[in-house]
């Protein structure tokens, strides 16, 4: 049985969140602020349309906001992680496997699709979504994660799809020649430098590179991303590049966890390892996510999943600073008596570190690892 992997993608998020209640800004240009009101984390497509580029400090932008009526919101992480709980919770009921990768963006695995292509139920699992959360989403699919994210660019670039592309092994090459190499998932800035001064311009380029030449220049890293390219699927969640507009960090356990010191001190390890990727990327989170969750097919203990976002007081990539709102967040969702599968952390609202100042009375917290 052949195995699909769907990434489903909510529509310019936060923006979507705020039109959810206020139905009267669509199709009117909207941008959303970080904490304290910094820089811009979210775009609607009308006010990307007018060159207005994620991350831009507030106040470079602002006679051109107002020239343009745009509306302008002050982020509410609260809403968003709510929001973001719901859109999980639908695909959860759609499918049992379910890897989210950050607050808006979620693998699925698909197996047999009802005999429907993947096309058609993609554009149900679409409906379904906006349906049950008022969320628009894309929805990419292909063989592997890597050809379902670039078949995501394409659902939410190209209205004619009608928000669901689906990329198959067999007629995979001519959409990875129209993919400029810089798209492809995993693929940096300063990877697609090197390559196309080596000529590798397009994923099917880089498809198409030596494996030897790929283990001894880009390492075991570059030649995954290749064989992923190719249609042999050997990414698994836990190797996923780090998503650019949040940052998940989760495991399940290999046995059932009581104790709250042992949950703390996975906890813990979690964040640390993402602010690291964090700081890897000189960005800051505005706010975290902490979940907490039983084995959903234990017959021994009733399920419970919970989850909790907090607005950090500034953006941060202090290790100590995230897992001092963390670790607080994991007492408030524990509960006594049940055994434990899972539990993980998510940093979202970022923001480039160079555009983040402190407050004048706000110590600083940053810390270099």
């Amino acid at each position: 049985m052949k195995k699909y992997f769907a990434l489903v993608d909510c529509n310019n998020f936060y923006v979507s969140c705020e039109r959810l209640f206020q139905p009267g800004l669509n199709g009117r240009p909207v941008v959303v602020l970080s904490n304290n009101d910094g820089c811009i984390i979210s775009r609607s497509n009308e006010a990307k349309a007018l060159g207005i580029a994620m991350g831009t400090p507030f106040f470079k932008c602002r006679e051109l906001l107002a020239k343009h009526d745009v509306a302008v919101f002050s982020s509410n992480y609260a809403l968003y992680g709510d929001l973001s709980r719901r859109v999980m919770a639908v695909l959860c009921r759609l499918e049992p496997e379910v890897e989210v990768y950050s607050i808006d963006e979620a693998f699925l695995h698909l197996y047999e699709m009802h005999g429907k292509t993947p096309e058609t139920y993609g554009r149900e699992i679409r409906q379904r979504v906006s349906r049950c959360t008022g969320i628009p989403v894309s929805i990419g699919i292909g063989p592997t994660k890597t050809l379902a994210k670039i078949a995501s660019r394409i659902a939410k670039k190209d209205a004619g799809h009608g928000g669901a592309f689906a990329v198959d092994t067999e007629a995979a090459d001519a959409v990875l020649r129209r993919c400029d190499v810089s798209d492809v998932w995993g693929i940096g800035q300063r990877k697609t430098e090197w390559l196309h001064l080596r000529g590798i311009r397009t994923a099917w380029d880089l498809k198409n590179c030596d494996d030897a030449w790929l283990r001894r220049h880009l390492t075991v890293t570059g030649l995954r991303v290749a064989m992923e390219l190719r249609g042999c699927s050997c990414i698994e969640l836990a190797d996923c590049p780090v998503s650019k507009k949040s940052i998940a960090s989760s495991k399940s356990f290999g046995y059932q966890v009581e104790s709250p010191g042992e949950l703390r001190e996975a906890l813990a390890t979690y964040v640390e390892q993402a602010a690291a990727k964090l700081r890897a990327q000189h960005a800051l989170a505005n706010s975290l996510e902490v979940s907490l969750s039983t084995n959903r097919f234990s017959a021994a203990f009733p399920y419970y999943s919970g989850r909790q976002v907090v607005t950090l007081p500034q953006a941060t990539a202090s290790s100590t600073v995230l897992i001092r709102h963390a670790l607080a967040a994991l007492g408030r969702l524990y509960k006594p008596g049940l055994r434990y599968q899972k539990t993980g952390i998510v940093l979202f609202g970022l923001v480039p570190e160079k555009y983040c100042r402190p407050g004048l009375f706000s110590p600083p917290d940053r810390e270099s690892g």
